[in-house]
């Protein structure tokens, strides 16, 4: 009961501070699950995508009754993401299920990208000068973030967001497109980790009691976070994502060393 307490806490909380900027938050709950919860491992990955699954609904019905989804957007995004979170799956299962190498590659990946963000936050506050990348190169990134989000199960936004808003897509546009991203990901992420529970053994079935109840948060915490979307500065939000990650990635660098 102190578990499933715990994670749905977690959920609320996280997801409230995240989804305004169109991370799920499930990035920053692996943490809760590994240290804290006691996830085993590789089971800490579907249980993360289920989180996704419950936590992002909320926020991207508000989303659409306001009209703030770009189908266009949010269409790319998917294309890219869906094959290579199966693709992601099979890697986390086969080829890294040690827990150790998964701390080392999720500090890898956290710590440069929450660095950048700060970086290209700080450097320019306002609406970014660049031109928005083209379709193509939005799917071919939302390809390798889908694989990434199949290992570590971390639905995409996280990576996501920070990048297409450097690249001089606006806050708004991007928050609810990355968000029907990691639901649709997510959804076909555990449906492939429950697939392949049927046939490795080990813990790779998610921890649905963690699971449902952090997911459970995670959508009342996401709904919130979508009401105060055009409340909270993006500067402020972006710098306090961008520290987290880079703090994140740090202390798992550090404890995979």
């Amino acid at each position: 009961m102190t578990t499933v307490l715990l994670g749905f806490a977690a959920g609320l909380l996280i997801a409230a501070i995240t989804t305004p900027v169109g991370v799920s938050g499930a990035v920053f709950l692996l943490p809760v699950q590994l240290d804290v919860l006691h996830t085993p491992n590789p089971a800490v990955t579907p249980t993360n995508l289920l989180f996704n699954v419950l936590a992002t609904p909320g926020a991207l019905a508000r989303h659409r009754r306001h009209h703030q989804l770009d189908a266009t957007l949010a269409r790319l995004l998917i294309a890219g993401t869906l094959p290579g979170v199966i693709v992601g799956a099979i890697i986390r299962v086969h080829l890294v299920p040690g827990a150790r190498l998964f701390r080392l590659l999720l500090g890898l990946l956290l710590l440069p990208l929450g660095g950048w963000l700060c970086l290209r936050t700080l450097r320019h506050p306002g609406s970014p000068p660049t031109a928005p990348p083209r379709s193509r190169t939005i799917t071919a990134l939302a390809l390798l973030v889908g694989i990434l989000g199949g290992v570590y199960g971390i639905g995409g936004g996280s990576i996501l967001s920070p990048i297409l808003v450097g690249r001089g897509l606006p806050v708004p546009t991007v928050a609810p497109a990355a968000l029907a991203a990691t639901l649709a990901t997510s959804v076909v992420g555990a449906v492939t980790y429950a697939v392949l529970a049927l046939t490795t053994p080990g813990s790779v079935a998610p921890h649905w009691a963690l699971g449902f109840a952090s997911g459970l948060g995670g959508l009342a915490g996401a709904y919130l976070g979508a009401r105060l979307h055009h409340r909270i500065p993006d500067t402020g939000l972006r710098l306090l994502l961008g520290a987290l990650a880079a703090a994140l990635g740090s202390v798992y660098l550090t404890q995979a060393s």
